[in-house]
This record gives C-alpha cells, sequence and structure tokens, in this order.
C-alpha cells in the first residue's frame, strides 16, 4: 500500500514522501479501514517537525484523522461490520491506504454526513467543544479568544454560539474580521493597531469575559488576561506565537485569575464516559443539522501530500486541507 512517511524531522513540504508499505493485519480486537480522506491538522506538521508532546521513532508514517471503510475484522470484533463508514481522530498512520484501529476509538458515520465532513469530524470540533465544556462557561456568559479565525477559533464561536454563550475573538491581521463576518461571525476585533482595545470594549459593553483562550503565547497570552474578570480563567490551548507566556503578576493576583493548560488528547482520555457520549451526541447533532460546518479548502491526491503541507499554512483559508486515498 501506499503511505505517506517522513524519513527525518522537519517542515512537513520538505520531507515527506510516498513509501511502499505492507497491508497491515488487524489482531485480535482490531479492525482495518481503508482510507478515504484525510484532514492536515497543526498537531501533525508539528509531529512531522519533532515539535509536538509525541514524538514518533523514524521513519514513520503521519497523520491522525480520517474517515475510512472498514476493510477487515479481528479476532472478537462483534460491533462493526466489514463495509461500514467510520471516523477516527486517535489513530496514527492514517496518512495511507489502509490503517489498524482499535473499534473504541471509530465512529460510525451517519448516511446524511459526507466524507469531507466525516473525515474531520472528530478531532478539531470534538476539541473544540471539550474546550468549551472545559471552560465551564454558562448560557449568557463571555469569553475570548485569539486566533478567531483558526479552525478551533471558528469551531468555538459556533458552538458557543449554539449554546448562548458570547464570544469575541480577537484576529491579527484586519482581513481577518471580513473573513469571519463572511461565514456568520461576529464580534472579531483586529490587533493589528493600537485601537483594538476600544474595539473590544464597545463590543462587551461594559461586560468582563469569564474565559480566555490563548493560542499564540507571548504578549497576546497578557492582553487575553488583561480583558478577564475578576476570577476569571486563562487556558492555554497553543502557542503559536511563543512558547512562553507574558503575564501581568498584577492582573493575576488583584483579579484572582486563574492560568490553565488544555491538551485535547489527554482531556480526551480523562473524560467521563457519559460525558463523552453526551458531546459526541451534541456534535453528530449540530454538525448532521448543518448548525455546524466543516469547510474545506482543498483536496490533495496523497502523491501531493507536500504541496498539500504547505497549502496548509496558507492564511485566510476558509477550510480544512484533505488528502485522498
Amino acid at each position: 500500500m501506499r503511505a505517506v512517511t517522513h524519513p527525518v524531522f522537519g517542515e512537513a513540504s520538505e520531507v515527506l514522501e510516498i513509501s511502499e508499505l505492507p497491508v497491515p493485519e488487524p489482531g485480535p480486537g482490531e479492525v482495518r479501514l481503508r482510507i478515504l480522506l484525510s484532514p492536515i491538522h497543526n498537531h501533525d506538521l508539528w509531529t512531522i517537525r519533532g515539535t509536538y508532546g509525541f514524538k514518533p521513532e523514524l521513519p514513520a508514517r503521519t497523520g491522525t484523522e480520517a474517515v475510512g471503510v472498514v476493510d477487515a475484522l479481528g479476532e472478537g470484533v462483534d460491533r462493526l461490520q466489514v463495509g461500514q463508514r467510520v471516523a477516527t481522530g486517535g489513530t496514527f498512520g492514517v496518512w495511507s491506504e489502509y490503517a489498524v484501529a482499535k473499534p473504541a476509538g471509530l465512529i460510525p458515520v451517519p448516511d446524511g454526513i459526507d466524507d469531507e465532513t466525516a473525515a474531520q469530524l472528530i478531532s478539531m470540533p470534538f476539541s473544540a467543544l471539550s474546550l468549551l465544556d472545559y471552560l465551564d462557561v454558562n448560557e449568557g456568559d463571555w469569553i475570548v479568544q485569539n486566533t478567531a479565525n483558526g479552525a478551533i477559533g471558528r469551531l468555538l464561536a459556533r458552538f458557543a454560539a449554539a449554546r448562548g454563550v458570547r464570544v469575541l475573538g480577537l484576529v491579527r491581521r484586519d482581513a481577518g474580521v471580513d473573513e469571519l463576518a463572511a461565514v456568520g461571525i461576529h464580534d472579531v476585533v483586529s490587533t493589528e493597531d493600537d485601537g483594538w482595545r476600544d474595539r473590544a470594549d464597545a463590543i462587551l459593553a461594559g461586560a468582563h469575559p469569564r474565559a480566555a483562550v490563548d493560542s499564540v503565547g507571548g504578549t497576546a497570552a497578557g492582553d487575553l488576561l488583561s480583558l478577564l474578570g475578576e476570577g476569571g480563567t486563562l487556558v492555554s490551548f497553543g502557542a503559536m506565537g511563543s512558547g512562553d507566556l507574558s503575564l501581568s503578576s498584577g492582573d493575576l493576583i488583584f483579579k484572582q485569575l486563574t492560568v490553565k493548560g488544555f491538551w485535547g488528547s489527554r482531556v480526551s482520555a480523562d473524560m467521563d464516559a457519559d460525558k463523552r457520549r453526551a458531546l459526541f451526541g451534541e456534535l453528530l447533532q449540530r454538525v448532521g443539522s448543518g448548525e455546524v460546518q466543516l469547510p474545506v479548502e482543498a483536496v490533495y491526491p496523497a502523491d501531493e501530500a507536500r504541496a498539500a503541507a504547505a497549502a496548509s499554512a496558507v492564511p485566510g483559508r476558509a477550510g480544512k486541507i484533505l488528502l485522498r486515498f
């Protein structure tokens, strides 16, 4: 079978290649999937660089989310059927024609959800919904986030709106405000010039966010901290700009603020089974109804993985870049 691999760590647009590997056989309690589509996520690119929390042995396969068809069942698997379409968001090495997975990590895809949506159904949407749940906010509360035009930022805004939670979004480019408005996401401010705080205050109209989500780091984290109300929480979700957080001790002390991290893989692994089922139910309902949409910017054949990785880094994308197998 063909699989996307990398012999060294580095930029995906430079190190990815196609390898011919044996088709894997499912062992007891496993299933084999014939992969249809797989998205390119930031955490995939960080893993390929060797800078993520998980570092595979080289040469390495890659990719973590996909939609596929059950192709073969290992001994003892009885809850899935050959030919059934499923999505996986936690199976490593799915940038390949076939992959082996544990049934517990597979979600049957309803007929009303197309392949392009199903391919990105779990990782980003479930992370966004889990993050919203993690913030512990209620209907009518405000939250603030930077990188509001990123995949998680857009999804968080959608899920929050569905729950009646208000979101102030920060973007680093003026064009980002218009890009989000075009897809129905408002209450967004560009930090490209110094007057952004006045615009943020005008949107909040005296309200104080209960929680903030930082995906940038550095001084951008401090900007979010300054907007929080007393007793608020800053959640570090990513570090696109800096691996350090520049925070005001005055804000922390006098507002009695909390700072903590969110790693979706760990939160998901530790999540109570009933909560997991409830969140997946909400996810499928909102995506299936069209209330939350998962747009696709482009689909590339697996042979063009380097070009696809380069396309995923272009700012202003309207949706995900997918690989087709």
